[in-house]
Parts: C-alpha cells; sequence; structure tokens
C-alpha cells in the first residue's frame, strides 16, 4: 500500500477517534444545547472518517472522492470545535486538530 493512503488511513482513524471522544464529552457537558451543532459534526465526521479509511484500505477507486468530502466535513468540524475550544473544551481542541490534519491528509489524496 502507499504511503499517502497509509497516512491518510491514519489521519482517518485518528480523527474519528478524536470526532468520538468529542461527542461523549460535549455530551457530559452542562449546556449541551449549545453544543448541538458540534455534537451533530462530530457524529457525521467520524462516520465519514471511518468510511473513507476503510475505502482507501481495500483500495477503492472512487476513494479519492470520498476523501475530498471528508476533508470538507472535517473543515466543517473543526471551525466548530475551535469555537468550544477557544471557551477552554479541551476536547474540542484535540477534535480540531485532529480535524484539520485529516483535513489535509485528505485533500492530498483528492488531488
Amino acid at each position: 500500500m502507499d504511503q499517502k493512503f497509509r497516512n491518510c488511513i491514519e489521519a482517518c482513524l485518528a480523527c474519528g477517534i478524536a470526532c468520538n471522544n468529542c461527542a461523549t464529552e460535549c455530551l457530559n457537558e452542562d449546556d449541551i444545547k449549545m453544543l448541538a451543532r458540534c455534537i451533530q459534526l462530530d457524529r457525521q465526521c467520524s462516520v465519514v472518517c471511518f468510511a473513507a479509511a476503510n475505502l482507501m484500505s481495500i483500495g477503492g477507486e472512487h476513494a479519492s472522492h470520498l476523501c475530498a468530502e471528508c476533508a470538507e466535513i472535517c473543515k466543517a468540524c473543526a471551525e466548530e470545535c475551535e469555537k468550544h475550544a477557544a471557551m477552554g473544551m479541551g476536547h474540542c481542541a484535540e477534535c480540531a486538530e485532529a480535524c484539520r490534519k485529516c483535513a489535509q491528509a485528505c485533500e492530498a489524496m483528492a488531488s
């Protein structure tokens, strides 16, 4: 398997895990309603990241298309998480960082 695929798969898996963790931690916060958009994007991002990793792992011919979409969702999730990270939510900061890394890796795969 090409190193570019490996790097992207690893970034997608790390992002999916970070997003799941972020959503879980957000659900444990006092003001869940304020975090609704974050939780929704975390869930969507996690799903697409794991799907992209799976498709790349089997050498799927359409992996680049899914990676392009994955990058877009990761960027949206990172932007939302960064809002909450600025308020001191460490789990959102970690998620935003993983999303940014995944977006970069997926953009490289999509090009």
